[in-house]
């Protein structure tokens, strides 16, 4: 009989997810605008729901600092998130839990000459992960995926404004 350990309170290698844990997902993008605004965009996490229709609400208590908690809708449930890592304009990560789910989300931004190189990871821990694991890792790769294309889409659609505003 094989057993494997369960580990719930596994803390984050780096100030990343938990890659010990029965969920992990990773995606990447590169973005047609400045490090600077690509993080501006994905830190003003109260305005998430105008661009990101997967967040149906955010609020957040505070400015987006280690510590900072927030509560928001996305899908069925309501997430309380704390942000664990914050290195403007480089790397966020928080940390959620929501509907027996332990989530721990990476978000890593390079400057590539003029435009943003995107990668973020995810985990899923918990007993809800354990029991659901092939249909929350489909799950939660489509939800990365779906984050980062309007992240790209928001992020190009602001920069193409301040050109233009530039141009006036």
């Amino acid at each position: 009989m094989k057993t494997r350990v369960i580990q719930d309170e596994v803390e984050p290698a780096d100030n990343g997810i938990n890659r010990a844990a029965p969920i992990v997902a990773a995606r990447e993008t590169e973005i047609a605008a400045v490090r600077e605004l690509v993080w501006e965009v994905l830190t003003g996490i109260s305005e998430w729901p105008s661009w990101n229709p997967a967040v149906k609400s955010v609020s957040m208590q505070g400015s987006v600092s280690q510590g900072a908690q927030f509560r928001w809708q996305a899908g069925p449930g309501r997430i309380t998130s704390t942000l664990e890592h914050v290195e403007p304009p480089r790397r966020v990560a928080w940390s959620g839990k929501a509907l027996g789910l332990k989530a721990m989300h990476l978000y890593v931004l390079e400057s590539r000459n003029g435009t943003t190189l995107v990668r973020t990871e995810e985990s899923y821990d918990g007993l809800v992960a354990h029991v659901f694991r092939a249909r929350l890792q489909k799950t939660l790769e489509g939800a990365l995926e779906s984050g980062l294309r309007h992240l790209k889409i928001e992020a190009e659609r602001r920069t193409t404004d301040l050109a233009a505003e530039r141009r006036s």
